[in-house]
């Protein structure tokens, strides 16, 4: 790679690449080349700090990586997602992949890539710490490549494409999650009798790809397309309880089992350096299954439904199913106590929300306390379940009378019905009916009150 190249930031959607601000680190090898002449991956000189600590060392869920490890993973990476989205392993590449290591602990640890136009193609640089886990070392490879099975369609011209982060996100933890090849190399922990001494995982692979997600999922709520449309800070360290990367890694995995998933999933790809951001190509992409964000949130939340019914886990207790459902009654909302004042955020409930919100806000979050009231009456103490399912028939009513309503006025036979909703009155009576309904049983089952204001009013 000779002479300057300018260097572009790539789509700010992926938030989890942040800029290197380090340059220094231990001794290099030389440069070390991939066997398909795709990655070269070098290391910056200098100390790494970590790289020795007994803690780091033994630790299988983190990867320690010199040039050669480093690029012998990246065609394993490659090969592993070539075979997710159906394409052949040896297909023919266009943009080159420069992996830097830097030590990790002197400076910012996060991944960062940037593009660089060279003729007819995009280069990409990848700078890495030389310790990340596993998790973080797949996704940023799987990133980057995604990066440039998107640009390989336009030829380098255009705009650079735009990969949402659950898309990389959600193929790194599939791929790491069914890993039976070892796929990821890292140094061994040390030397006994002159024989490297590696570490493994106690995971058993092979059984169910998706163990660890369906655990989390037991214990953190599953995002909505929405919130997987536009993660934040915080889920994308983790820091959500590995939420975000539970659902992206099932979302995905939901989008390949569709008829002809990995096909659209290509297709989707293909598209995207044509199109100014990335919902207009996964639309067209999956025209045949959704059309529109609605449509892609029922389907989602069928898909949840059906996947925690596989395994639901362990019924919770009375005190923990009371407060789950409470959780699943409230819903938050962020009003102005005068035109000209912030913001405020609080929490109402189900009968404010049909009283305040207009019909276009009320549909999506009736439609995901359904989803949620399904997936909990699973794991509820059966008095509480019994009641949740109470709950999930009223919302399922007036959803369903909304839709028949809806299309009797698109019919044209009985204009006047399209302009009618469903009897809000009869839909307030019924909740209030089962929110005492559910203090009853409250009250047999002798818990303690919860503390603080259940909802916040808006007076």
């Amino acid at each position: 790679m000779k002479g300057p190249r300018q260097l572009c930031a790539i789509f700010p959607v992926l938030l989890f690449l942040s800029a290197v601000r380090a340059q220094t680190g231990w001794t290099p090898p030389p440069e070390v080349w991939s066997v398909s002449g795709q990655f070269q991956v070098s290391a910056v000189s200098g100390f790494s700090p970590l790289m020795h600590q007994s803690v780091i060392a033994t630790n299988p869920g983190i990867v320690r990586l010199n040039p050669t490890l480093a690029a012998v993973s990246a065609e394993r990476l490659k090969t592993a997602l070539a075979g997710e989205l159906g394409r052949k392993p040896g297909e023919a590449w266009r943009g080159k992949i420069f992996v830097v290591l830097h030590p990790a602990g002197i400076g910012n640890d996060f991944p960062a890539i940037t593009a660089e136009p060279f003729l007819q193609r995009r280069d990409y640089r990848l700078e890495l710490p030389d310790i990340l886990t596993r998790q973080k070392f797949a996704r940023s490879l799987v990133a980057v490549q995604l990066l440039e099975l998107a640009d390989r369609e336009a030829g380098g011209t255009g705009h650079p494409a735009e990969v949402p982060a659950w898309l990389a996100d959600g193929l790194a933890r599939k791929i790491v999650a069914g890993d039976r090849e070892n796929t990821i190399l890292t140094l061994p922990a040390g030397v006994v009798d002159g024989l490297s001494q590696s570490r493994s995982a106690e995971t058993l692979r092979g059984f169910d790809a998706y163990a660890e997600t369906r655990q989390t999922l037991r214990e953190t709520p599953v995002l909505t397309f929405q919130q997987l449309s536009w993660p934040v800070p915080a889920q994308l360290s983790g820091a959500d309880g590995d939420g975000y990367f539970a659902s992206a890694h099932l979302f995905v995995g939901e989008l390949l089992s569709l008829k002809n998933g990995p096909a659209k999933l290509r297709n989707f790809l293909a598209r995207l350096p044509a199109c100014e951001n990335w919902q207009t190509a996964f639309f067209a992409a999956f025209h045949e299954d959704f059309s529109r964000p609605l449509e892609v949130e029922k389907w989602w939340a069928l898909r949840v439904v059906a996947f925690a019914a596989h395994a639901a886990g362990p019924q919770w207790t009375a005190e923990v199913s009371r407060a789950r459902l409470d959780d699943i009654l409230r819903v938050p909302v962020d009003f102005r106590r005068a035109s000209n004042s912030l913001p405020e955020h609080a929490e109402i409930s189900l009968q404010e929300a049909l009283r305040t919100l207009v019909p276009a806000q009320q549909e999506p979050v009736l439609r995901n306390r359904l989803r949620d009231l399904e997936l909990a009456q699973l794991r509820l103490f059966p008095a509480f379940a019994s009641v949740a399912a109470g709950y999930r028939q009223v919302l399922a009513d007036f959803l369903g009378d909304r839709k028949k309503n809806h299309v009797v006025a698109s019919g044209g036979k009985h204009p006047a019905a399209g302009n009618r909703q469903p009897n809000l009155t009869g839909m307030v009576k019924k909740l209030d009916a089962l929110d005492a309904r559910r203090h009853r049983v409250e009250n047999n089952l002798n818990l303690r009150p919860a503390t603080g204001s259940r909802f916040a009013s808006r007076s």
